[in-house]
């Protein structure tokens, strides 16, 4: 059966993109993170609370500790926001965080997102020609442009949505607070970036945290199926 064209999800990565590239316009690479990462979790957790999801007392614990291991992480970034740009980014993290929501149960993520990429692309070339004269582009640039954003990106998004039919949009929007550190590790690794106390602190803190939100939903769907046994029993 033929996947039904999710237009709200093309128009969100759209907007996803098209805000956070101006958003970065004025504001630092720390503060953007903040804010992007701050307005994506508001978003996923609103959902996941109106669903009625919940956190057992040890999944708020990871998320404190995965929270604070992030900031503690970005912090030698962070600047006062020039408004405008915090504004900016803060739509781009709700419109990211609806893009998650809409991918949770895709039955093939890849065609998924290979439809969300061809719906938005008129989009981005719209709001090009728009800005047709304000901008500059060399051959080099495009296709470095396209090589990021279709191809790794667009990997990137369709591993995205397969993990997201395993996980709660709460769960799901604590994961994503790993983003940061597997960048920062990718500078490790293939920038030869040295692995700095910071960072090993952040690492521990983040990865703990992840693994006691996803440990204890693991543990509730253990006592949730015993439960139902003893109930048949």
């Amino acid at each position: 059966m033929p996947t039904r064209p999710d237009w709200l999800a093309a128009a969100m990565l759209f907007a996803y993109v098209g805000f956070f590239s101006f958003a970065y316009l004025t504001l630092s690479a720390g503060t953007g993170a903040l804010i992007l990462f701050g307005a994506v979790q508001v978003t996923m957790f609103s959902a996941g609370l109106r669903a009625g999801e919940a956190f057992r007392p040890i999944a708020w614990l990871g998320l404190a500790l995965t929270v604070a291991g992030f900031v503690y992480l970005i912090s030698p970034g962070i600047t006062a926001p020039a408004p405008l740009g915090a504004a900016l980014m803060a739509a781009a993290g709700v419109a990211w965080g609806i893009y998650s929501l809409r991918g949770r149960g895709s039955a093939s993520p890849l065609t998924a997102t290979a439809g969300n990429f061809l719906r938005a692309a008129p989009m981005a070339l719209a709001l090009s020609a728009l800005l047709y004269g304000r901008s500059h582009a060399t051959p080099t640039g495009i296709l470095l442009a396209v090589t990021s954003g279709a191809l790794t990106s667009g990997i990137g998004y369709v591993i995205w949505y397969a993990a997201l039919n395993g996980l709660s949009a709460m769960r799901a929007a604590t994961v994503q607070l790993s983003v940061p550190l597997i960048a920062a590790f990718g500078g490790v690794f293939l920038l030869s970036e040295s692995v700095t106390p910071r960072l090993a602190t952040a690492s521990a803190a983040i990865l703990g945290g992840i693994a006691l939100v996803l440990t204890s939903r693991a543990r509730g769907a253990h006592t949730a199926r015993g439960s139902r046994r003893r109930t048949a029993e």
